[in-house]
């Protein structure tokens, strides 16, 4: 497995029993839910999350989850719009501006965590389905990276499917940043529904869910011209991507576009 938090094995990585006598990983929780089997892990000093037998991401580096967050920040070149009225604010950036964001997976807490360091996030909503990684977050091992992140007040966790979410469950709402995180990217998904965030349909319902000039980013664990052209194909413009080396293999990577004006 290589450093950074998202490096894609060479294969799935399965849950295995008890600790090797040697220090295997030890298991900390194992849940069956609506989506299958995900699991938290302990190995050394660091947690992992197994979703399905399929090694997730772990808290041993980072950079990758940072990254989509500074990324799309660094993308929201002009001031975006204030929060609607009613919607809960926070502490503006520079430009008197509190930029709106929405973190597509809690994970093991990274993203959530940078977001919180930036005042330019005035609101931060973070959308988990699994409640077993909230449970861990909110009073479980988790909650030594998160808790204060958490306890936040531009933070807001929902407890839903994301994909869902953003076609049906966020009603008017509109974020200035779309920062997905759900998947070892949009070819290798944990969950086949999953498949759906990233098809032309996905895709436009992100763009919806963006207000003008808004940013999508995507976390991937490899690159792919196939999802950029698909980003094309949707309207999106300004498609790039950014890559994050890693100790051995291909790089992870995030996908950044923008909605026009």
């Amino acid at each position: 497995m290589s450093h950074p938090a998202h490096a894609m094995p060479d294969r799935p990585v399965h849950v295995s029993g008890p600790p090797a006598p040697g220090g295997g990983p030890r298991v900390l929780d194992r849940r069956e839910g609506p989506y299958g089997e995900v699991v938290l892990r302990e190995r050394g000093e660091h947690f992992e999350i197994i979703a399905n037998g399929c090694f997730l991401m772990d808290t041993s580096d980072g950079r990758s989850e940072r990254l989509l967050v500074d990324a799309a920040l660094a993308e929201l070149a002009e001031p975006g719009e204030p929060g609607e009225p009613g919607e809960p604010g926070g502490a503006k950036g520079p430009h008197g501006v509190a930029h709106r964001v929405l973190i597509g997976g809690l994970g093991v807490g990274f993203s959530l965590v940078r977001a919180v360091e930036e005042s330019r996030w005035g609101q931060i909503t973070v959308v988990e389905r699994e409640a077993a990684v909230i449970d861990w977050h909110r009073a479980g091992p988790l909650s030594a990276v998160s808790g204060a992140a958490l306890a936040d007040p531009r933070t807001e966790i929902v407890a839903a499917d994301l994909v869902a979410y953003v076609r049906e469950g966020a009603g008017p709402r509109r974020f200035d940043a779309l920062c997905l995180d759900i998947d070892n990217g949009p070819e290798w998904t944990v969950t086949e529904d999953n498949g759906g965030l990233y098809s032309p349909a996905g895709l436009a319902a992100c763009r919806k869910r963006l207000t003008p000039g808004g940013v999508l980013a995507v976390w991937s664990a490899q690159p792919s011209s196939a999802f950029e052209q698909a980003l094309r194909n949707a309207g999106f413009t300004g498609v790039r991507t950014e890559e994050i080396p890693v100790v051995r293999g291909v790089p992870d990577v995030v996908h950044l576009a923008r909605k026009g004006a």
